[in-house]
């Protein structure tokens, strides 16, 4: 068997790894058109901040490695120019010396990754100008920051790159001013969430600028569409990436709706032989079960991996994704996984939302809030989706809802769990399982639940709702609901006698729980609709101040 693989970076590389394993004879060849092989491109901002002292320490493994471990041939700087898929022959044309030459092939394999989403800006060609993209990016952003010592950056986009590129630079003394398009970063989240982690890395420092949109690069700034001039010294692009699929389309590979290759559960594609894993391949969400394009090197990896083993006569298949992401902004962790509220409702489910704040271990210990947002179906209880911020135990939560949504479970499935428990790590009441619960006593509606969003909208249609604050009154003259009026919960069983039981109510505390407390005496009461405000008036607030 002869195998050759285009791209020799997280995917490519898992490919012939696996076949290796499974086949001592199959000869395996991997043309790579960059210096680098299985870099990791996730590690590329902490060595420009200073937290990986070693470029070097990002690409741990070489041609001559791979050959010695895996006896793979590994061809760096060579580029497939053309394939003909009816001969199964390759033409390579190596990039330093400009010579071509052709290889046959049983089976190919495209892993040639995501290029770099390179948007329409005056100057993109200036020397201050660099995408973050891969080692030769990652070595020429350091030697200019060395050599010419910039003070102001401006990062073009708010993803996941954009995010690390700023805590990092930030970190290491330069001002930044992130310009983002859209109403928010990170498009995954929902507003309500992104707006959170907006607000943290303004208060350290960064510049953000959203709805805008860069139009021009000088040499010392940068001008947007609306007619902000941004004094900056350099500019990285962090606008995103396409699938580099342009070799696979010429020669009758399907796409996607994405522009990334569709393949089948084995990660074939559409001709014969012919297999796509990693940044290039298209994906499909466990949720809904319709594809899906989400490039991360776990992904990747998990695709080379079975594509390796189906060629080679195993019977892997790729279960597909959830989309999850997590990311480190400055003293916060933002996590999330499945479908968003935004995407929820775009797919017709009927949903349930919950904004759950909870400590992530006993606050006797030094315990931060977590806030929690997840998505259910009403008609199944089914989690659908969850998102995550907060300084502490983000990654552990993150993790489980994973889990748990991976194998299909109930909102009522996560109260049941027999999680980890001790002081340091966690909660009597883990923020998990309060999840569930919370979650499933709305869908049973023995408590229902309301959004700040749904409130809003829904008094705006004209609705009437009496609106009960049940905290302290010094709390409520602080900050308060619109339109709420004080009953602390001690006094409600008294005061609710003088309150319209045919009326909508919604009960609030500070983050949920008290509100929940009330929500159970009014309904004890014979009050007809009662609804907790999700998340309580922090939430709201939050909400209220993102929303101005």
């Amino acid at each position: 068997m002869k195998i050759i693989i285009i791209g020799s970076v997280a995917a490519g590389t898992s490919v012939a790894a696996k076949a290796r394993r499974n086949d001592e004879n199959a000869e395996i060849t991997l043309y790579n058109a960059d210096y680098d092989i299985s870099y990791s491109i996730c590690g590329i901002p902490y060595f420009l901040g200073g937290e990986v002292d070693e470029l070097e320490t990002l690409t741990p493994r070489s041609a001559e490695w791979f050959k010695k471990r895996y006896n793979v041939d590994v061809h760096t700087r060579h580029e497939v120019i053309e394939i003909n898929p009816d001969k199964k022959v390759v033409t390579v044309k190596n990039l330093d010396t400009s010579e071509t030459k052709e290889d046959n092939y049983e089976t190919l394999v495209f892993a040639t990754g995501a290029n770099p989403t390179t948007p329409p800006i005056i100057g993109m060609d200036m020397e201050h100008v660099f995408h973050v993209r891969n080692i030769q990016n990652t070595a020429a952003i350091n030697s200019y920051m060395v050599t010419n010592d910039p003070k102001r950056v401006t990062i073009v986009g708010a993803g996941f790159i954009g995010l690390e590129m700023a805590e990092q630079l930030t970190h290491k003394g330069l001002e930044v001013t992130i310009v983002q398009r859209s109403n928010q970063i990170m498009p995954h989240l929902d507003k309500d969430m992104a707006f959170r982690v907006e607000e943290h890395i303004k208060e350290n420092g960064v510049h953000l600028l959203l709805n805008e949109e860069a139009i021009t690069i000088t040499e010392k700034t940068v001008e947007t569409k609306s007619g902000n001039v941004i004094d900056s010294d350099m500019v990285i692009l962090a606008t995103g990436v396409k699938p580099n699929a342009k070799l696979a389309e010429e020669i009758g590979i399907e796409l996607g709706s994405s522009g990334a290759i569709r393949v089948n559960s084995k990660m074939q594609t559409n001709l014969p032989d012919i297999y796509a894993v990693g940044d290039v391949a298209e994906s499909f969400s466990v949720v809904t079960g319709k594809p899906v394009y989400r490039p991360l090197g776990s992904t990747a990896n998990k695709m080379g991996r079975i594509a390796g083993d189906v060629i080679t006569g195993g019977d892997l298949e790729h279960r597909g994704i959830l989309g999850t992401g997590i990311l480190r902004v400055f003293d916060l962790a933002v996590g999330y996984t499945g479908l968003s509220e935004k995407e929820a409702l775009a797919e017709g489910f009927d949903i349930e939302v919950l904004h759950n704040i909870k400590p992530a271990r006993a606050e006797y210990l030094g315990g931060k809030e977590l806030v929690i947002k997840a998505i259910a179906d009403r008609k199944t209880s089914q989690i659908l989706g969850v998102q995550i911020v907060g300084q502490d135990g983000v990654d552990k939560r993150i993790d489980v809802f994973v889990t748990a949504i991976s194998f299909k479970a109930k909102a009522e499935d996560l109260f049941h769990l027999d999680l980890a428990y001790a002081p340091p790590f966690s909660t009597t009441k883990d923020p998990v399982m309060y999840t569930g619960m919370a979650l499933q006593n709305a869908i049973d509606k023995k408590n229902k639940l309301i959004t700040p969003q749904e409130l809003t909208d829904r008094i705006e249609g004209g609705e009437k709702f009496q609106i009960i604050d049940t905290r302290a009154t010094k709390q409520y003259e602080v900050s308060k609901v619109d339109g709420a009026i004080n009953i602390p919960l001690a006094e409600l069983r008294s005061e609710g006698k003088k309150l319209d039981p045919n009326l909508p109510t919604i009960t609030y505390c500070n983050k949920g729980v008290t509100g929940n407390a009330a929500q159970n005496v009014l309904t004890n009461m014979g009050f007809k609709e009662v609804f907790n405000l999700s998340g309580g008036n922090k939430n709201y607030q939050s909400f209220k101040k993102g929303n101005k």
